[in-house]
Order: structure tokens, then sequence, then C-alpha cells
């Protein structure tokens, strides 16, 4: 499963992220005097970067459950990395589930 994710991550950068749009949001504080340009981030690129942090948390739970399987890991490590994992997971299926729902509305939309 963790591949299926990696592979979809690496082929969303050929084709869906890159055509979504250019939406852009300001990361951290906007500077109030106007000296500074608050830096810009594209929305496919953050979407990118929260994939991945998900992909990265998950295999790090996977792979405490074989290490505390093997020995090398105490269950409280293996239960909070897992734990970890399983809210994100969570978290992703609610983001698609969001996702999915503005698609379908904006589809429904008359032109």
């Amino acid at each position: 499963m963790i591949n299926e994710i990696s592979a979809l991550s690496a082929s969303s950068t050929d084709g869906i992220l890159k055509s979504t749009s250019t939406t852009r949001y300001s990361a951290g504080t906007p500077d109030l005097n106007g000296t500074e340009a608050a830096a810009q981030v594209s929305f496919s690129d953050a979407m990118a970067e929260v994939s991945q942090s998900a992909i990265d948390r998950i295999k790090q739970g996977e792979a405490t459950s074989i290490a505390g399987v093997d020995g090398q890991a105490s269950v409280q490590q293996v239960v909070e990395a897992v734990m970890s994992a399983e809210q994100t997971l969570q978290t992703a299926i609610a983001i698609r589930d969001k996702v999915v729902t503005a698609y379908q509305e904006i589809s429904r939309m008359t032109i």
C-alpha cells in the first residue's frame, strides 16, 4: 500500500498536481510595514508537501512495527508510531473526501 501511495505521489508531479491552478497563499506572518514581501507557495506545492509528510509518517509507523516484532523497539514506541500513522491516514482520507465533494459540487454547476 505504501508503494502505491509513493507511486501516486511520484506520478502526480507529472500530471495532476502540475496542472492544478496557481492559487497562492502567504507563508508566514504578513509584514505590516511593507518592507518585506511574503513568500508565495502554490497550492499544489503545499499539497505535495503534506502528502509526502503523510507518506513518511506512515512508513515510519510501519518500520517501527517491524522493529517491534524483531524486539528492537518497545511496545510503547510501537503503539505511538502506529497511532500516529493511523491519525495521519484518517486525516488524509478526510482531506480526500473533502476534495472529492468539492469536485462533485463544481461538476454539478451550470455554465
